[in-house]
């Protein structure tokens, strides 16, 4: 993904609901250092400081951590049902959702072992496109 000029972002190494670790400062880094560390590992680079918190679930205090380890912390404005592989929702409902939802600055969460999102990720971008959006990376 790397390099395919993709940004690899942390999501943490057990996906836990992250207010639940504020309890514990070791606890709650080691959650994003883990996974710095073992992207660092495999690609010899340093991981991009930017975090999707599992499930969108924060508080200011794990937003503040999140914040003094580096990180500006990245939410979505879209997500539905993707994330179960043995319920997906058919190409045309995945690909009508995605598209009657997007808007100026819209973020998607779109998750990879979807086998409807790689069936259809080509044709809603080239439908984006059409209809006059653009497509950026985090700065």
């Amino acid at each position: 993904m790397v390099d395919e000029g993709h940004i690899v972002a942390n999501h943490t190494n057990h996906h836990y609901s992250m207010p639940s670790v504020t309890y514990s400062t070791d606890v709650f880094n080691k959650e994003l250092t883990d996974v710095e560390d073992k992207f660092k590992e495999l690609t010899g680079k340093d991981m991009p400081k930017f975090f999707r918190p599992p499930m969108g679930q924060y508080s200011e205090k794990s937003l503040a951590m999140t914040k003094d380890l580096g990180y500006k912390t990245v939410f979505w404005s879209f997500a539905y049902g993707d994330y179960e592989p043995s319920n997906q929702p058919s190409p045309y409902e995945g690909k009508k959702n995605i598209l009657d939802h997007l808007h100026d600055g819209s973020i998607l969460l779109l998750h990879a072992i979807s086998k409807t999102n790689a069936d259809i990720l080509g044709e809603v971008i080239d439908e984006a496109r059409k209809s006059g959006y653009e497509f950026y990376l985090l700065p």
